[in-house]
């Protein structure tokens, strides 16, 4: 199969999507682990089980020696650019945005990735020194255990929604099972590094007040989160993510 350069509808960092009629063909660098290319269609298999509104994924497969995973194509727009678009509704969009984060956490899919273990191993594997470290494994330990379906990047351009109002949730690579208030400990944090600290504030007291969770409950997860995104290494956000992690008083 040839890809066709005119139809590339996304590029991210080491992955390019591109539109094939009614499939969308997410193609890996060269060098992408095939495990965490086989992972992330797993991930996306086990969550289409609970019936959350994502693309079906159709095939797995190589194009030109790279890795792709084929699913439904999704047309319509990102709720990201919604957002942009009619800032006049921003709120009305935040609240689709958090009933639909509250759906996504109602699930449970038994045989995805634990958090916990996803978390631990990254505190594991972060640049901080070990007297951090063991302080966040030990916060960590303590945090109540769920089972719930967590995204693990639950951001408006991760949303389509079609021209029907229908909503749908793409980019499963880092779904895992757990405490969801770790999930939305991670998407204030996205909105913080995007550089809105307003919508992330709006965004968390929303969550919070939908869901009847305590806004304390989910900021003891800011450091653990903060510490586990500190290991993608993009410089830019280093030096934000370690301020969140040293701004706390440890019990």
């Amino acid at each position: 199969m040839k890809m066709q350069a005119d139809k590339v509808i996304a590029v991210r960092t080491a992955k390019t999507v591109y539109r094939d009629g009614e499939t969308a063909i997410k193609v890996f660098d060269e060098d992408y682990s095939k495990a965490d290319v086989l992972n992330e269609a797993l991930n996306q298999a086990r969550v289409e089980e609970t019936g959350l509104p994502v693309p079906r994924v159709l095939e797995v497969t190589k194009i030109e020696g790279k890795w792709a995973i084929i699913s439904d194509f999704i047309a319509g727009k990102t709720l990201a650019q919604l957002m942009e678009e009619n800032p006049g509704k921003r709120t009305e969009y935040l609240n689709l945005f958090v009933d639909l984060q509250m759906l996504v956490h109602s699930k449970k899919a038994p045989l995805l990735n634990k958090l916990k273990d996803k978390m631990n191993r990254k505190i594991s594997e972060s640049k901080l020194d070990a007297t951090t470290r063991y302080e966040l494994h030990t916060r960590l330990e303590a945090m109540p255990k769920h089972k719930k379906v967590c995204h693990g990047d639950f951001n408006p351009s991760n949303i389509i929604v079609k021209d029907d109002g229908q909503l749908y949730i793409l980019d499963w690579a880092h779904a895992t099972q757990g405490n969801a208030s770790a999930d939305v400990a991670r998407t204030y944090l996205l909105f913080c590094l995007s550089g809105d600290r307003k919508l992330a504030e709006e965004y968390l007291d929303l969550f919070c007040q939908k869901s009847d969770t305590a806004k304390q409950y989910v900021q003891k997860w800011m450091p653990i989160v903060a510490a586990s995104q500190s290991v993608k290494g993009k410089p830019q956000e280093q030096e934000f993510l370690l301020r969140w992690v040293n701004v706390v008083d440890y019990e």
